[in-house]
């Protein structure tokens, strides 16, 4: 898998497209959805309970691939992303009412990445962990900082 890749922010490709997966050109690595999921629930399950329990109103999904916005360049990849209101910018007004804050692992640039099981279930590790770190409000120069 390419260590260069920051999980979770968008990634432009650099027109260096070799047709599939890092590894054998050979697109992405196969794995059903369902085992895809249990990947992700692992990672969130690695969560130690402290930080799990300081999570507020935040909910995770999974879907295919991420659909570019308008303005948004068309070529745009993310493994992951997060949608919502960190908890260190909400205030005493934040509870009323709110939509949980979202976080969406996207599976097959995640599988396209990846060259075997090994390389799927840390790659969902980091990327649920860079969006968690988003709901806890820390931006993605500390987390480069930091190694993530």
């Amino acid at each position: 898998m390419p260590p260069s890749l920051p999980p979770g922010l968008p990634i432009v490709p650099d027109g260096n497209d070799d047709g599939g997966r890092a590894g054998d050109g050979g697109g992405p690595f196969p794995m059903s959805e369902d085992e895809f999921e249990a990947a992700v629930g692992d990672a969130l399950d690695r969560i130690p309970p402290e930080l799990a329990k300081t999570m507020n109103n935040v909910a995770v999904f999974i879907e295919d691939d991420y659909t570019p916005q308008p303005g948004e360049d068309p070529d745009t990849v993310l493994l992951g992303l997060y949608e919502g209101v960190p908890l260190t910018e909400r205030d005493s007004w934040w509870d009323a009412g709110s939509l949980p804050d979202r976080i969406t692992i996207y599976r097959q640039p995640i599988l396209e990445l990846c060259d075997s099981r090994e390389d799927v279930v840390e790659e969902v590790t980091v990327t649920v962990v860079h969006e968690i770190a988003h709901h806890f409000g820390i931006g993605d120069d500390r987390l480069h900082e930091l190694g993530w």
